[in-house]
């Protein structure tokens, strides 16, 4: 093939995360409720489908996030898919864990926050959860879904924008 550069992922991480970047990602916001009673989120774009029967779902927090222990030590959690109209959603949850002001939002029977402005949410109890090298990978048993409507928001090359059909 031409016009490609080859590199070693070992070698150039920014080039490993730069070739990462060329694939297109839904954009999802993480909440729940830790052991101290706060409510945290966080922006993600790792969220994938694992299984329809059981119902389970993944996302891989990055460990040297500050809010990697509220996640990995939580045993209930919601995973909001964001739309095209929530970019700022995603960027101040980027910024900061208690980014709630502001936002819609009721709780579960656990406390968890359920954003009431995405285009879906899946409410989910840890099922297990996999080291990843500086990663991990949280693999949630979905207990209920909902679904809003939408155009999905999406992030590649480091920045946000939306899915554009031809």
């Amino acid at each position: 093939m031409t016009g490609f550069t080859s590199i070693s992922p070992q070698d150039d991480a920014r080039g490993f995360r730069d070739a990462l970047g060329q694939y297109g990602t839904g954009v999802c916001v993480i909440t729940t409720r830790t052991s101290e009673n706060q409510i945290v989120g966080m922006t993600a774009n790792s969220f994938a489908s694992v299984s329809l029967d059981p119902p389970l779902v993944l996302w891989s927090p990055a460990k040297s996030s500050r809010r990697f222990e509220a996640f990995s030590e939580a045993p209930h959690y919601a995973i909001h898919v964001l739309g095209t109209a929530h970019t700022h959603v995603a960027a101040d949850f980027v910024r900061e864990a208690n980014a709630f002001s502001g936002l819609s939002f009721g709780v579960n029977a656990h406390g968890v926050p359920l954003l009431e402005d995405c285009i879906a949410r899946f409410e989910c109890d840890t099922d297990v959860i996999h080291d990843a090298g500086d990663h991990a990978i949280i693999v949630g048993r979905v207990t209920n879904v909902a679904m809003g409507a939408g155009a999905p928001l999406m992030f590649q090359g480091g920045r946000y924008g939306d899915f554009a059909a031809h």
